[in-house]
C-alpha cells in the first residue's frame, strides 16, 4: 500500500506560491531556472530576525524591493519581472481556484490578489521613476514599455490599413485595468505624460491607409479613466506654448493635432502623411476600372468615419468630465483663433492647420451637436447671442457682420457693457445634462453673462462670462464649418476650375502643337499632364473623405437647418412681412453664418441624393425672408446666393418631387416668392463692388431663370400679375427697365464680339500669312480667339434669356412697358434688335455654326415681333406706334416689311404677322403726323426744351437739389437706372420732383397758338419721303 503524501500548511503552500509568482529564493537550493534569484542578504537579514525562510505575504515587499534593487546581470529588467510577477499571479490564482479546502483557498486568493497589487504598484513606481532600480537592458527603448500592452489591450488595427495589426506583446488579463483604476494621480502622471507622447508620435504624418486606429483606440481606453484624463489636458503639449504659436504648430505639436491630422485631403509637402492617399489611390486613374475607384473611395470613407467616431467619443468623454471640460474647450478654441486666416482665399500652409485637420473637426463638432439637433430644435433657446460679443473663447468680434458695421457693434457692446451682470451663477445642471449625453450646459445665468477680459476695466468681472454648453457648442461648431469643411468645399470648386482650365489651355496647345511644332510647346504640354495628374488626385482625395461621405453632408445641413430657425427667432419668428427695423442681434451675426449655409445647400444640392430626407423648408422661409431684404442682410452677394440655392432646387434640377412642393405649395413661396425675385432683381443692380457691372449679369440670370419657371406655374403668374398692377410705378417698373438696359447691353455686346471673331477667323483661314507671324502672336491670337468665344456664348445667352422674359410678360402684362417714362426705351430697344436682325448689316452676322454661340436669329427674330404685337394689343392710348418713330437711330418702316418676309418664310403664325405689318403701318402714319407736328410748332423756345433730350416738355417739374427744369417723363426714365440729379448728382427720388405749373401752361399756349397759327394760313406740311434705301429682305435667317 502506498504512503500517503503528507499534507502541506498553509504557509508552505503561501511560501511555494510566492517563490513561483516572484522567482525568488531564501535558500541556496541551485534552481535549475535561471530566472529565479537567490536574496541571500534577504535571507540572512530574517534569520537574525529570528524568523522562518518562508516567504509570506508580510515580506511580500520587502523581497520584491530586494529583487529589484539587487545587481543580477542575467535576471529580467524590472519592468518585464514585475509584468510576469502579474502574469505569474494571475496563473496561480487559477490554480488555486481548484482547491478543496475552502479556508487554505480563500487565504491564498488574498495572497495572489495582493501580489498582483504589489506588481502593479512597482510597476508604476518603475515606470515613474526609471532609474530608481538598476536596469541591466541593453536594447532599452525610448517609447514606454506599457504602450505595447495598451496596444494589445485595445487590439490590432481592426480594418487592416497599414503597419502591423498586433502589437506581438501578450498583455497579462486586467494589468492595464489595474495599473490606471486606482492609481495615485502624481504618481501615475509621468507614465500617461510620455504614454500620451507616444501615442502623438506614432500618428504623426500617418494617413488613412496608415495605421492610426490602434493609437486612437489607446487613447480612448487611457481617457476614459479619471487619471488619464486628467493628465492629458495637463500635460504641457495639450495647448503647447510658444512665442511662435500658430495654426500649424498647434496641429504638428499638441498631443491631439496629429490625430486631427489624419486625412486624405492633400496638405503642403512638407507635412504629407505616409502613405500618400492619392498616389496610392488615384494614380492614373483614368485608366483604372471603376470598381477599383469606388473601393477606395469606400474604403476611404469608412476608415475616415472610424476616425471621427473615435476622436468625437475622446471629446465627449473629456467634456463630461467637470474637471477637464474647460481644458477641452480652451483648446478647441485656440484652435480656431489661431486658424482665423483660414477664411482667407489663400492660405499660408505654414501658418495654418490643414485643410484635413479643420475637415475632420467639422465632422467631430457636428457629432457633438447632435445631442441638440433633434426635429423639433427644442433647445435652440438656450443659444445666446450676446455670445458673439460677450465670450472670451473665440474671437468673434472683429468679422464682418450681416448688417451691422464694425463701428456699429463696438458702440452698441459698449453701451451694453455697464448693464453686463458681473456675477455668473454656476449650477450642476451643466454636468448632468452632459452626463445623460445632452450635452447642454455649463452654467446657468445666460441671460446676464459676466463682462469679458478686453472690456471696460470699470466694469470687468473676475470671471469668465459663462454659457451653457450646448452654447458654446454652437458657436464653436460655426466657426470651425467655416474654417474646415466649407474653406474645403471652395478648395474644392477652384481645383476644379483649374483642371478645367489646364485641360482647355492643354487642348489649345495640342492644336497649336499639330500646326506648327515647336520643343517648347513640348514640354509645356508634358508640364500640364503631370499638372492636371496632380490635380486629379486631389480632386478625387476631396470627393472620397467629403462628396461621397453622406453622413457628414446630413449632419452640416441639420446644423445649419437649427442655424437658420435660431437666427429667424432673433427677428420674431417665420412671418412676413419682416419688422421695419432690423434687431441688433440679428444685425450684428457674422455674416458667414449665412452665406456658409447657402454654400452647403448649394453644394449638396449638386451632390445625387444628398438632399434626401433634409427638412428643407425652413431653408426655404428663411431665404424668402431675407433675399430681397437689404436692411437686414446688406451683403447684396449674400442675397443673391439664395437665389443660387433656389436654382438649384428648380424640379427640373433638382429632379426631385420635394423641391417642387417648396415652389408650388410653400404658403411663403406663393405669396412672397416672384416679388422678392423682383426686387432682388433690382437691388443688383449697385453691389458697391468694383465688379459691379459684370457680376449683375450672373446674378440676373439666376433670377430670370427661376422667373420663367415660376410664370409657368398658375398661381405664381396670378401673383405676378397682381404685382404688375399694384407696383406699377414701383418695383416691377424698376426691374422691367433693368431688364430692357441689360437685354440692349448684352445683345449689342454679342453682335459686335461676333463682329471680331469673324475677322480673327479670317485671319486664320489664310494659312500662309498665319505661318509667316512669330509662334508668339500666333499663340496670342488663337488664345483670344477662344476668349472671344466664350464671351459670345454667355452673352448671347443671357440675352435670349432676358428677350424671352419679355416676350412672355408681355403676353399678360403691357401696361409697365407703355408708361410715359418706359415706352420710348422698349421701342427704342425693339427697333435697335429689328435692324441688327433684317437691316443692311445681317450678312455680317452670319455664322457657320451660329447654335455654337447660342446665336438664334430665328427665334430672337419672333421674339422680338411677338413683343411688338403684344404692347400694340395692350395700347389703350394708342401711344406706341408715335414711340417707335420718335426712335431716331434705328427705326426704319422698311424694317416691318422685311422683318415680315422672313416670319412668313420661318413659318410664324399668319395672324402675328399680319398684326405685326398694320403696326408697321400705324408707325408710319404716326411718322408722318410727327414730321407735320414739327413743322407747325417751327421754332421752340429754348425754356420749353427738355435740356437733356432737347425735345419739347409736356409736364415740366424743378429738380429740388440744381433747381433745374426737365421733362417729367425725361427724368423719371433716368430715375429708374441712377437715383441721382443728373446736374449734381445730388440724391433724388420721382416725389421730390417739383411741378413747374407756370410754364406747363406757357408750353399748352405756345402749341395751342402755333396750331392757330398753321389753320388760319391753311398750310398744309406735304408728307416727307424717307430717304433710307429699300432694304434687301434676303436676309441671314434664310
Amino acid at each position: 500500500m502506498a504512503t500517503q503524501k503528507p499534507s502541506r500548511t498553509p504557509a508552505e503552500i503561501e511560501d511555494i506560491i510566492l517563490r513561483k509568482i516572484f522567482l525568488v529564493s531564501l535558500v541556496d537550493s541551485m534552481e535549475n531556472d535561471s530566472r529565479v534569484v537567490y536574496l541571500e542578504m534577504t535571507a540572512a537579514e530574517i534569520l537574525s530576525e529570528g524568523k522562518e525562510l518562508k516567504l509570506t505575504r508580510e515580506l511580500m515587499e520587502r523581497i520584491v524591493i530586494d529583487r529589484l534593487s539587487g545587481s543580477f546581470p542575467a535576471a529580467e529588467p524590472p519592468f518585464q519581472y514585475l509584468l510576469n510577477c502579474y502574469r505569474r499571479a494571475y496563473d496561480e490564482g487559477k490554480k488555486i481556484a481548484s482547491m478543496k479546502d475552502k479556508n487554505v483557498r480563500a487565504e491564498m486568493e488574498i495572497v495572489v490578489k495582493q501580489a498582483k497589487k504589489l506588481a502593479v504598484a512597482y510597476c508604476r513606481i518603475h515606470l515613474g521613476n526609471p532609474d530608481m532600480f538598476p536596469n541591466h537592458d541593453t536594447g532599452k527603448s525610448s517609447v514606454s514599455p506599457l504602450l505595447p500592452l495598451i496596444f494589445s489591450e485595445v487590439g490590432g488595427n481592426l480594418d487592416g490599413f497599414g503597419g502591423s495589426s498586433s502589437s506581438g506583446v501578450s498583455n497579462p488579463r486586467d494589468f492595464v485595468e489595474e495599473f490606471f483604476r486606482d492609481a495615485d494621480y502624481d504618481s501615475i502622471e509621468p507614465v500617461l505624460k510620455q504614454l500620451y507622447e507616444d501615442l502623438r508620435g506614432s500618428v504623426l504624418k500617418v494617413s488613412p491607409l496608415g495605421n492610426f486606429q490602434q493609437p486612437l483606440r489607446a487613447l480612448l481606453l487611457l481617457v476614459n479613466y479619471p487619471v488619464g484624463a486628467k493628465a492629458l489636458v495637463s500635460h504641457p503639449w495639450w495647448i503647447p506654448k510658444s512665442v511662435y504659436m500658430n495654426g500649424r504648430v498647434i496641429e504638428m505639436t499638441s498631443i491631439l493635432g496629429p490625430f486631427f491630422h489624419v486625412s486624405a485631403l492633400p496638405d503642403h509637402y512638407m507635412f504629407k502623411s505616409e502613405p500618400e492617399i492619392g498616389q496610392q489611390c488615384f494614380s492614373e486613374a483614368s485608366t483604372r476600372r471603376p470598381a477599383d475607384l469606388l473601393s477606395s473611395f469606400t474604403t476611404i470613407k469608412t476608415v475616415m468615419n472610424n476616425l471621427y467616431d473615435g476622436l468625437a467619443e475622446v471629446l465627449r468623454v473629456l467634456l463630461k468630465n467637470t474637471i477637464t471640460r474647460e481644458n477641452v474647450l480652451e483648446y478647441l478654441g485656440e484652435v480656431i483663433n489661431k486658424n482665423s486666416s483660414r477664411a482667407q482665399i489663400q492660405v499660408d500652409p505654414l501658418s495654418c492647420a490643414s485643410s484635413g485637420m479643420f475637415v475632420n473637426l467639422s465632422a467631430i463638432m457636428i457629432r457633438l451637436c447632435e445631442p441638440f439637433l433633434d426635429a423639433s430644435l427644442s433647445k435652440r433657446d438656450k443659444i445666446d447671442p450676446k455670445y458673439v460679443f460677450y465670450s472670451n473663447r473665440l474671437e468673434m468680434r472683429g468679422l464682418t457682420a450681416l448688417h451691422a458695421s464694425s463701428e456699429e457693434v463696438s458702440e452698441w457692446f459698449d453701451h451694453n457693457i455697464a448693464k453686463v451682470d458681473n456675477s455668473a451663477n454656476t449650477g450642476d445642471g451643466e454636468n448632468r445634462l452632459i452626463q445623460s449625453e445632452e450635452a447642454t450646459s455649463s452654467s446657468t445665468n445666460v441671460n446676464e453673462p459676466s463682462v469679458p477680459k478686453n472690456s471696460n476695466p470699470a466694469s470687468r468681472s473676475t470671471q469668465k462670462a459663462k454659457y451653457p454648453f450646448i452654447c458654446e457648442c454652437f458657436f464653436m461648431t460655426a466657426r470651425v464649418l467655416n474654417l474646415g469643411l466649407l474653406k474645403a468645399f471652395s478648395d474644392f470648386k477652384h481645383l476644379v476650375q483649374d483642371i478645367s482650365r489646364c485641360e482647355d489651355t492643354l487642348a489649345s496647345f495640342k492644336a497649336m502643337q499639330e500646326q506648327s511644332p515647336s520643343p517648347q510647346l513640348q514640354q509645356d504640354i508634358s508640364r500640364l499632364e503631370k499638372e492636371i495628374e496632380l490635380h486629379t488626385q486631389s480632386k478625387f482625395c476631396y470627393e472620397a473623405q467629403i462628396l461621397r461621405d453622406g453622413g457628414i453632408l446630413q449632419r452640416a445641413l441639420s446644423y445649419y437647418r437649427l442655424m437658420v430657425v435660431w437666427l429667424v427667432g432673433l427677428v420674431g419668428g417665420f412671418k412676413m412681412p419682416l419688422p421695419s427695423a432690423c434687431p441688433k442681434e440679428f444685425a450684428s451675426m457674422p455674416e458667414h453664418f449665412v452665406e456658409d449655409t447657402m454654400e452647403l445647400l448649394i453644394f449638396a444640392s449638386r451632390i445625387p441624393r444628398a438632399l434626401d430626407g433634409v427638412m428643407l423648408d425652413d431653408f426655404m422661409n428663411f431665404i424668402i425672408m431675407f433675399m430681397a431684404s437689404p436692411e437686414y442682410i446688406r451683403n447684396p452677394y449674400l442675397r443673391a446666393k439664395m437665389v443660387e440655392v433656389l436654382n438649384c432646387w428648380m424640379p427640373r434640377r433638382s429632379g426631385s418631387k420635394a423641391t417642387e412642393t417648396l415652389f408650388e405649395g410653400h404658403q411663403l413661396s406663393l405669396e412672397y416668392l416672384v416679388k422678392n425675385l423682383l426686387k432682388l432683381y433690382v437691388d443688383i443692380e449697385f453691389t458697391g463692388s468694383h465688379t459691379q457691372f459684370y457680376d449683375k449679369f450672373n446674378i440676373r440670370h439666376n433670377i430670370a431663370e427661376l422667373l420663367e419657371y415660376l410664370w409657368q406655374v398658375p398661381s405664381h403668374r396670378n401673383v405676378w400679375r397682381k404685382i404688375a398692377k399694384d407696383e406699377e410705378k414701383g418695383v416691377y417698373l424698376n426691374f422691367l427697365n433693368f431688364l430692357v438696359n441689360d437685354s440692349i447691353y448684352l445683345l449689342d455686346e454679342s453682335l459686335n464680339k461676333i463682329l471680331e471673331l469673324k475677322e480673327l477667323e479670317a485671319e486664320m483661314s489664310n494659312t500662309i500669312e498665319w505661318e509667316r507671324r512669330p509662334a508668339q502672336e500666333r499663340q496670342e491670337r488663337t488664345r483670344l480667339f477662344h476668349s472671344q468665344e466664350n464671351i459670345i456664348k454667355i452673352d448671347m445667352k443671357l440675352a435670349n434669356e432676358d428677350v424671352s422674359l419679355l416676350a412672355f410678360t408681355s403676353d399678360q402684362i403691357t401696361a409697365p412697358f407703355l408708361l410715359p417714362e418706359m415706352v420710348e426705351r422698349v421701342a427704342s430697344m425693339l427697333n435697335y434688335f429689328l435692324l441688327q436682325l433684317v437691316g443692311p448689316q445681317r450678312k455680317s452676322l452670319s455664322l457657320k455654326d451660329p447654335e455654337k454661340y447660342e446665336f438664334r436669329p430665328k427665334l430672337l427674330l419672333k421674339q422680338i415681333v411677338n413683343i411688338y404685337v403684344n404692347l400694340a394689343k395692350g395700347d389703350k392710348d394708342k401711344i406706341f406706334p408715335a414711340a417707335i418713330t420718335r426712335d431716331g437711330r434705328s427705326y426704319n418702316d422698311q424694317l416691318f416689311g422685311a422683318a415680315a418676309d422672313v416670319l412668313r418664310r420661318i413659318g410664324e403664325d399668319p395672324r402675328i404677322v399680319q398684326d405685326f405689318v398694320e403696326l408697321g403701318k400705324k408707325a408710319s402714319i404716326a411718322a408722318t403726323e410727327a414730321l407735320d407736328a414739327e413743322a407747325t410748332l417751327g421754332d421752340i423756345p429754348d425754356e420749353f426744351l427738355d435740356p437733356i433730350q432737347y425735345t419739347l416738355m409736356k409736364d415740366p417739374v424743378i429738380l429740388p437739389s440744381s433747381r433745374v427744369i426737365v421733362d417729367r417723363p425725361v427724368i423719371q426714365r433716368h430715375l429708374l437706372s441712377d437715383s441721382t440729379d443728373p446736374f449734381n448728382r445730388s440724391h433724388l427720388t420721382a416725389d421730390m420732383l417739383i411741378p413747374d405749373v407756370e410754364l406747363k401752361a406757357k408750353i399748352e399756349d405756345f402749341v395751342n397758338s402755333q396750331e392757330l397759327k398753321r389753320r388760319g394760313k391753311g398750310l398744309r406740311l406735304q408728307s416727307v419721303k424717307d430717304v433710307i434705301q429699300t432694304t434687301d429682305t434676303t436676309t441671314l435667317i434664310e
